[in-house]
């Protein structure tokens, strides 16, 4: 099957502008999205959705929040940019608060996701050669199978998805995948004396919402640990209370030595992304060795102190833990013979759509827009339901009843 959706001129006027002078590396849904408020979004010809995307989880405290864009707000009209060449007033400020809210002795402000990555990567080689000993250019980090964290040279270098990686190399040495969830094969892996860390995602987003085992975690930390090993957190998805913790390593009380954070780090209001360590791990880079024109710069630092207020004080991984429980619940009383799995933590979820037709859930999502609820299929198969954070009980019920009434019209 192949859902046809007629689209208003309106719309089809800003579909072309984007094809014709647009890159094509992305493939959205056909809707053209101009407001967001809270958990809801409208397009270019008023319609209403629910958000289930969040912007990748960028957007967990809610479209447009009154208080970060306030922050935003008032920032802009003071300073935005100074460089790392000077100090801000901003600057130190933001990095007592959100070290001290995760429990870290430093951090290193970057801007995007992908560069929070390589950071903790360029982090852990400078470890492995001052710190383990390891031999110059032979440190080795060892990612999981099914990661995603960018689409630069380097992450693209783990990956094992080939549109990611065909036709792009060579690829950066030093790098080892081994299967997710998989603590003998980390055990392994970590035999090499080489290797100074493994990078992993608690729960793999880009993968179709994959859970590991309950004690991977804490087997992780463990291994790592006996191996002198940095344990690295790729938190960017999971993080900031998506999962119903404020880090998914919390549901097994796991302390990463490396954490990296991005995406609701600014409430989706601009790209901000954190690594934090201590100082064992941080202090090894020197001035000049790592930086960035944008990190750290005025705007970022009161928009995600901001951010990370409102996580707490609207306790927002209490509320993703009940509606998470609640919407799994509510989706698994559907007994749809389309669904062959729901599965997630907190309001990270995803359904596996059942179906002959390799096009099955991209139609699906095309079925939930036209009912006014927005998702996104990934890797085929796999559709994420990820709302913002603030969704009550009645917004959870309404949008499993619109994924019914969907799936009554799905093959129809």
């Amino acid at each position: 099957m192949h859902t046809t959706i007629q689209l208003t001129d309106n719309t089809l006027q800003y579909l072309q502008l984007e094809e014709r002078y647009g890159a094509h590396n992305y493939h959205p849904l056909p809707v053209v999205l101009n407001r967001g408020e809270g958990v809801f979004v409208w397009d270019v010809d008023g319609k209403k959705y629910f958000d289930f995307l969040s912007g990748y989880s960028a957007v967990n405290q809610g479209h447009c929040h009154p208080r970060i864009i306030n922050a935003l707000v008032q920032q802009a009209t003071k300073l935005t940019l100074t460089s790392r060449a000077f100090h801000s007033d901003q600057l130190g400020q933001y990095e007592q608060f959100i070290t001290q809210y995760f429990g870290y002795d430093k951090v290193l402000p970057m801007n995007t996701g992908v560069e929070g990555g390589e950071t903790a990567i360029k982090l852990a080689r400078r470890w492995g050669y001052t710190n383990k000993g390891i031999e110059e250019n032979k440190a080795r980090i060892v990612f999981a199978a099914g990661n995603f964290w960018g689409r630069t040279l380097a992450a693209i270098s783990s990956s094992t998805d080939p549109s990611s990686y065909n036709q792009f190399g060579p690829f950066m040495p030093g790098f080892e995948v081994i299967p997710y969830n998989d603590l003998i094969a980390l055990e392994k892996a970590l035999q090499d004396k080489n290797v100074a860390a493994f990078m992993f995602e608690p729960i793999q987003g880009e993968a179709g919402v994959v859970v590991p085992d309950a004690g991977y975690l804490s087997g992780v930390r463990t291994l790592c640990r006996e191996y002198n090993v940095l344990m690295i957190a790729d938190e960017i998805q999971t993080g900031l209370a998506r999962t119903g913790r404020m880090l998914a390593c919390d549901h097994e009380e796991v302390r990463p030595d490396i954490l990296i954070l991005g995406k609701a780090l600014s409430g989706g209001v601009l790209p901000i992304s954190a690594v934090l360590a201590d100082d064992g791990v941080m202090l090894t880079i020197k001035p000049g060795e790592h930086g960035s024109t944008y990190g750290g710069n005025p705007l970022a630092c009161a928009v995600a102190t901001e951010a990370l207020k409102v996580l707490k004080d609207e306790k927002l991984a209490e509320n993703a833990e009940a509606m998470g429980q609640l919407l799994r619940s509510g989706l698994e009383s559907l007994h749809s013979p389309y669904i062959e799995t729901v599965r997630g933590k907190g309001l990270l979820n995803a359904i596996v759509i059942r179906h002959e037709d390799p096009e099955a859930a991209w139609d699906f999502c095309l079925v939930l827009k036209e009912n006014g609820l927005l998702a996104k299929p990934t890797h085929g198969d796999k559709i994420r339901f990820a709302p913002p954070l603030c969704i009550t009980k009645a917004q959870v019920e309404e949008c499993v009843g619109i994924i019914d009434k969907s799936l009554s019209m799905f093959n129809h």
